[in-house]
């Protein structure tokens, strides 16, 4: 092997070390913060009877809503974080922040949803009835 193809064999990839860098401090992040929220949810777990009981259907309708609106809110929040990694390692690459950009429209698009859930709860719940 020549001297030159085994330097450069051996130097690092500057570009690739900072992504794979900045990849696992979000994803160290975004750890930390799933344990932080489920940690106290255990501990304080209640552990005493646990009936099941018929809910009416304003009941379930409302349930659903808060599902629905907490589930897009995470979503949209994923892919707003999705992003802001994408274009903070873009480096000028316009696919990439071609990439962000769409991540980005996809988060307003979710939090749009997220906002507008109890209002279309709320055609639902009239057109069924309850």
């Amino acid at each position: 092997m020549s001297r030159t193809l085994w330097a450069r064999l051996r130097a690092p990839n500057t570009r690739s070390t900072l992504l794979a860098r900045r990849a696992g401090l979000v994803a160290a992040a975004l750890v930390a913060a799933v344990l932080i929220l489920l940690v106290p949810a255990a501990a304080h777990a209640d552990a005493g009877t646990v009936t099941a009981a018929a809910k009416t259907l304003p009941q379930v309708v409302a349930n659903l809503r808060a599902w629905i609106m907490g589930i897009l809110a995470a979503v949209a929040t994923l892919f707003l974080v999705l992003a802001g990694v994408y274009w903070a390692t873009a480096g000028g690459d316009p696919a990439q922040v071609d990439k962000a950009k769409g991540a980005l429209k996809n988060a307003l698009v979710g939090y749009g949803l997220a906002v507008l859930a109890p209002v279309l709860l709320q055609v639902v719940r009239g057109i069924v009835g309850g």
